[in-house]
């Protein structure tokens, strides 16, 4: 792991316009820079880079971070891999903290089963080029219509007809046979090693970042006797819950035309793929699921999902709908031709064909999953009414209100109906949602005041507990006493009110025509801006994990972030936050929650003050510094902090007016 404070290092040293001009042509306009947008396609330049704000803002499609973010985004690196690249690239020495035993072995292993399943994909590939693999393997993936670019580009294969071919290359090559075992790529038999791939054409399943995971096999044989499919089974490489057929090469697309379509077979994504429709993945081997739909909200959250047209694929699609919602994604359903697959129809048709099917043919979900259970109502009342309550609870489950209260609206037109009959019955299934949500995670209470502002009475045991958590957050030792309520001030804000929008007059000084910005936004702007860094090391990570999850997870809200940074492997960090949204910190502005009727106008007047008493307290700090130098200085030295001094005092002056205070 890194250290934090190589981190802050390199967050530090990481110039935004540095970084993205690594990859994006741009162009100086005044103090930023401009180009058209990497994520999007445009003619007219949108995408701003803003050195001395530290980030990237696309006014098209709304795509923005900082140097860190643009990596993770543009390069698909994980946080790590681009704080690595920052530190190579500014020649900052990475020590990473010293492995546990157990850390090393669990590292080391997993990295070992990377290598032995890419010694069998390389096998396979192999394998296919050889005459078996050419008369039986070749001429399979020619008869569904895959072309010799495709078959390279995603690595098929071909696993030969011997049951030990796999085993004797591996053993020639002094691979470590438990590893093959435990990848299931060999079975045991009566202490004979057998290759469980064998006779069968071969799909590579890779990870997002490309790394090749698991294998896909299917048989060339019509026998029922034999499976059709054998994929691999979970290792600690492999999980096919969190796993997407075809993410590594479909999520640049994805993410660049906001949208990803999802099919059920690898066939299926290899013929989109093909035919020039990239944007496509597979939950091959699974039914759809919840990690699954959080790898696609990584680059979009807009999925259609392009199921068979016969009963099985509408009952995938309708249990579908219901988790793509709940994850916080709009989805539209698309159903191909009873007998076509994406497979079968890609291979008929050209692109333009599809691309207007598609167009003209995919549904919202509520017009979709109406016109699929109306059909089953037929005049029945009872059914009608019973589909009527099927579609609210389906609706409950979307974890936006005002996209609830829209599609809410819609079915009470649809229906002819009184729509707050509607939004009762949603009400009631909410609650339901959240009872027993709340029975299976104890921050239930905290993520429910982050989200709506709520700040019910206590009870004395209640207050007693948080009096506890107040006594714990006292114990903690600060670098920097002088510094401490300020940065304490500034980082409550981030955690209580991080994405609340700052909506500044028009006669403000920070009013900029146009610009919309929050308060995350505005602290983290303000003080890079200006060069600032909190001084107190606790602080500071929790103000730059805060960061990290507002930066690169615009998909979450400012519950999610709070909770992934009190589940977070710093357990500092996760107490200090815990404490924090507990509010009983002794705040500068311990008045502002108490006097929260009209948020909008008190943000506006306390976080300004909040990043202006932190700037002042830094005034008071450098000057102590200062004198603290003049004592320790020869007499020239002394001139030149003479003169820094005087500027420090201007500028604490200049402070104090700006706040209304008297010396």
């Amino acid at each position: 792991m890194i250290p934090q404070e190589t981190i802050a290092r390199i967050l530090d040293s990481a110039q935004v316009a540095d970084v993205v001009g690594d990859f994006v042509s741009l162009q100086r306009r005044g103090s930023e820079f401009v180009a058209c947008c990497p994520f999007h396609n445009e003619k007219t330049p949108s995408f701003h880079v803003r050195p001395a704000h530290g980030y990237y803002k696309c006014f098209g499609c709304g795509e923005s971070g900082t140097a860190v973010g643009f990596l993770m985004k543009h390069e698909s690196m994980s946080y790590y891999e681009a704080l690595r690249y920052l530190a190579k690239k500014y020649g900052i020495e990475v020590v990473e903290k010293e492995e546990t035993a157990e850390d090393l072995a669990a590292r080391t292993k997993r990295e070992s089963l990377l290598i032995v399943m890419q010694f069998a994909h390389r096998f396979y590939m192999d394998s296919l080029k050889t005459d078996e693999g050419r008369t039986a393997g070749m001429a399979y993936f020619r008869s569904r219509g895959l072309e010799e670019d495709t078959i390279e580009k995603y690595g098929l294969g071909w696993a030969p007809k011997s049951r030990h071919a796999l085993y004797d290359a591996a053993k020639e090559k002094g691979y470590n046979i438990d590893y093959l075992l435990e990848l299931n790529l060999l079975v045991r038999y009566d202490d004979k090693f057998v290759d469980r791939f064998f006779d069968r054409v071969m799909f590579p399943i890779h990870s997002y970042n490309g790394n090749v995971i698991g294998f896909g096999g299917r048989t060339l044989f019509t026998e029922k006797t034999v499976a059709k499919y054998i994929n691999s089974n979970q290792s600690l490489i492999y999980d096919k819950s969190y796993t997407l057929y075809g993410i590594n090469f479909a999520k640049n697309t994805i993410h660049r035309e906001d949208r990803c379509y999802l099919v059920e077979g690898y066939l299926d994504v290899l013929s989109m793929h093909q035919l020039g429709i990239t944007n496509v993945v597979a939950s091959s081997g699974t039914s759809l699921t919840t990690p699954q739909i959080r790898l696609i909200k990584k680059f979009t959250d807009k999925v259609t999902i392009m199921y068979d047209g016969d009963g099985a694929g509408i009952k995938a699609a309708l249990r579908g709908i219901d988790l793509v919602l709940k994850e916080g994604l709009s989805v539209k359903v698309l159903l191909l031709p009873d007998g076509d697959d994406p497979d079968s129809y890609s291979r008929k048709h050209t692109l333009e064909e599809v691309k207007d099917f598609i167009r003209d043919h995919e549904q919202d979900f509520i017009e979709f999953k109406t016109d699929m259970l109306l059909g089953d109502a037929g005049n029945d009342p009872i059914r009608k009414a019973e589909l009527i309550n099927e579609m609210a609870d389906t609706i409950a489950l979307i974890p936006d209100a005002v996209v609830r209260s829209v599609y809410s609206q819609t079915v009470a037109d649809k229906f002819k109906i009184d729509s707050q009959l509607i939004f009762n019955r949603i009400r009631k299934t909410r609650e339901k949602l959240l009872e027993d949500e709340a029975k299976s995670s104890s921050q239930r209470q905290v993520r429910e005041e982050l989200s709506t502002g709520a700040n019910p009475a206590q009870s004395q045991e209640e207050e007693d507990a948080l009096d506890t958590l107040q006594e714990s957050a006292d114990n903690i030792v600060y670098e920097n006493a002088l510094l401490k309520n300020a940065e304490i001030d500034l980082l409550w804000f981030m955690l209580r009110y991080g994405l609340e929008p700052l909506k500044f007059d028009a006669d403000s000084a920070y009013y900029q025509p146009g610009e919309e910005t929050t308060v995350a936004a505005f602290i983290s702007c303000n003080l890079e801006g200006g060069g600032l860094v909190l001084q107190n090391s606790l602080l500071r990570r929790a103000y730059d994990l805060y960061l990290y999850f507002f930066d690169n997870f615009p998909d979450k809200d400012q519950a999610d972030i709070v909770r992934a940074m009190m589940d977070g492997p710093d357990r500092e960090v996760a107490d200090l936050v815990s404490n924090m949204v507990a509010e009983k910190y002794d705040l500068t502005v311990k008045n502002f929650a108490a006097s929260m009727t009209a948020m909008s106008t008190q943000l506006v007047k306390f976080v300004p003050r909040a990043i202006m008493t932190y700037q002042l307290e830094l005034t008071k700090w450098e000057e102590m510094n200062l004198r603290e130098a003049m004592t320790k200085a020869s007499e020239d030295e002394q001139m030149e902090i003479a003169r820094e001094f005087q500027e420090v005092v201007k500028k604490r002056k200049l402070l104090m007016e700006a706040l209304g205070r008297v010396r």
